[in-house]
């Protein structure tokens, strides 16, 4: 008995984590910035370049 508990909060744990780390991975990666920031860099290097 004391192994099926053991396992089962091993397994809850585990499930939790995933779960958490689901869920901040796709809040980190907001779709936005990429393309703004890359227009930014565009125009350092061209006013830059002159």
């Amino acid at each position: 008995m004391m192994i099926f508990i053991l396992a089962s909060g091993y397994l809850f744990t585990v499930y939790l984590l995933l779960a958490l780390a689901k869920r901040t991975g796709t809040r980190t990666v907001p779709t936005s910035f990429p393309s703004s920031s890359e227009g930014k860099r565009k125009q350092e290097i061209s006013v830059n370049s002159q």
